[in-house]
């Protein structure tokens, strides 16, 4: 076989091994992700349990960027202070080398039987045992892809050039770490290359101790993607985490780089195997800087709040602060970015209806132009979440993150319907009843500012039982449709009756306030379709209509 053949055949292997690691992370995150998400809530309360659960769920993962992920999903809701934080990211990059001790062992000769199992489980119809199947074949790969870079590289062993390449490269640790650390940073998985680096180890391919310094760069280089992938326009708080982890690597890397000549020949006599001696390096680096910087991350946490102060600045209203585009390729994160997206919707609305009814009360023209513009907000919010939860993945989404993002969609719809009648419709009116001077009764006028400060109650608990989905509070809000429509009956009976009366002289003030309750119960109907119907859909309590069954019976 040809050289450039040979290339390619390792290029395929290498993304066979890439192709691998997604399955597996993709396969425990459809399995297990709403219930890593939940365990990390509960386990976040210390720095040492927030170690120990960055190891395990990063273990289940194999990615440590899915497990920052989900730690800056936490700290971005606020529930998460920096120190735990950064305690899961030093128990994050213990927990990457568990699966590479794991294939430092003689394990490849059991992939087929992997694979095979995994398909016979990917083909079962329910959803848990396909997802562990797709964790079995992700293994399966893993392994098969390493057998092959061996098989690949054990002729090319002796090439006098391939030897003297490599050993120009062996001779300049510096070189070698920021070649790991590029390489790691293009795969965006530092357990791909160190396990790539333990296969050039084992066939002598490179000494020892250029192993450990490329090691150290594939340590170095796995911290570059969450910091690079920032948005340039980010809240600097938000990089508190990102550089902060980025920041140990460094300083692990610079006290361990001049002492490989020392810790080279260390490792080789402790581990004569050159596999499993890179792999215990690796291990050893990561819990290193453990048990370095844990006794320390309460002043470090506050030396990088002084460093990146949280910014001050107003920021334009419609622009998303929690649509993170890092968090697209982890559904369970990105939902949850999404939904607090979603309840800004929910802000705005209630600030559009709190300046409606100072329109309403003192005749406040200023008021109307504020709602004009808090409504384009509030579709700008609103076009940006639907854009963020379509760029999902909708294979890397269980059955519970479909049924969120729906959720999340008809909340955002429904919010938006509502904002578009009280711009287009109840400001109208506003603007009419300024303008011609239109005098109601004060009843009618207090209850049309009764009906607004319900509507601002009404607003306040959708939003609330879209993050809880509580059922009683879900009735509670159903029920303010019984209340809205017998306003709306007792406003129609009481137009009609005026008519009747032959109160003439005043039919469009009659109409104008009639139109006003009939829009004001539209936007109730909207926040009840928003938040209470789905939660008591859920819970088995709506009916799937309102008609009549034989024998003249209600469903209501």
């Amino acid at each position: 076989m040809g050289f450039p053949l040979t290339l390619l055949d390792l290029a395929g292997s290498v993304a066979l091994l890439l192709w691998g690691m997604r399955m597996i992370q993709t396969g425990v995150q459809r399995a297990f992700g709403a219930r890593l998400r939940g365990f990390l809530d509960r386990a976040l309360r210390n720095r040492l349990t927030a170690f120990v659960a960055g190891i395990g769920v990063t273990a289940g993962l194999q990615s440590s960027t899915a497990t920052g992920l989900m730690v800056a999903g936490f700290a971005a809701d606020g529930l998460l202070d920096l120190v735990p934080a950064l305690a899961v990211m030093l128990g994050a990059n213990v927990g990457t080398t568990l699966i590479v001790q794991v294939l430092s062992f003689d394990v490849a000769s059991v992939s087929p039987a992997l694979v095979l199992i995994g398909v016979l489980m990917f083909r079962r119809a329910t959803a848990a045992t396909r997802d562990f199947g797709r964790v079995l074949i992700g293994l399966g790969l893993v392994l098969l892809s390493l057998r092959q870079f061996l098989t690949l590289l054990t002729p090319y062993e002796d090439v006098p050039s391939l030897r003297l390449l490599l050993g120009a490269i062996a001779t300049e640790p510096v070189l070698d770490v920021v070649l790991a650390a590029g390489l790691t940073w293009a795969a965006h998985s530092s357990v791909a290359v160190v396990l790539l680096i333990m296969s050039f180890a084992a066939t002598g391919t490179i000494p020892p101790q250029a192993a450990f310094a490329l090691v150290l760069g594939a340590n170095l280089g796995t911290a570059l993607n969450p910091v690079l992938e920032i948005a340039a326009g980010a809240d600097r708080a938000a990089r508190r985490l990102p550089i902060g982890n980025l920041l140990t690597r460094v300083v692990g890397v610079l006290i361990a780089l001049p002492l490989l000549s020392y810790l080279g020949p260390w490792m080789v006599t402790l581990e004569p195997d050159s596999e499993r001696a890179v792999a215990d390096f690796h291990t050893l680096f990561n819990l290193f800087l453990a048990a370095a910087f844990l006794p320390l991350l309460t002043p470090y946490a506050a030396l990088l709040r002084r460093w990146l102060p949280t910014r001050v600045a107003a920021d334009d209203p419609s622009r998303p602060l929690y649509l993170d585009m890092s968090a697209v390729e982890t559904p369970i994160v990105a939902l949850g970015g999404a939904a607090r997206e979603a309840l800004r919707l929910a802000d705005t609305l209630e600030a559009m209806l709190s300046g409606l009814r100072d329109a309403f009360e003192r005749a406040d023209r200023r008021k109307l132009v504020e709602i004009r513009r808090l409504d384009s907000v509030l579709e700008t919010l609103n076009t940006a979440i639907k854009s963020y939860l379509t760029a999902l993945d909708p294979g890397a989404m269980a059955n519970a993150d479909h049924l969120r993002a729906q959720e999340i969609l008809c909340f955002a719809a429904n919010i938006e319907h509502a904002s578009d009648v009280v711009n287009r419709n109840l400001a109208g009116l506003a603007a009419r009843g300024i303008k011609r001077a239109l005098v109601i009764s004060p009843e009618d006028r207090a209850e049309i500012l009764l009906l607004i400060d319900r509507l601002i109650g009404n607003a306040r608990i959708a939003a609330s039982l879209f993050v809880t989905e509580d059922a009683r509070a879900a009735r509670l809000l159903a029920a303010e449709k019984e209340v809205f429509r017998d306003i709306e009956t007792r406003a129609t009976q009481a137009h009609l009756a005026r008519l009747r009366a032959g109160e003439a002289d005043m039919p469009e003030v009659n109409a104008w306030h009639l139109d006003i309750v009939r829009d004001l119960k539209r936007v109730n109907a909207h926040l009840v379709a928003a938040a209470a119907y789905p939660v008591l859909e859920s819970k088995g309590e709506l009916l799937p209509n309102r008609l009549r069954h034989d024998g003249g019976t209600d469903d209501t």
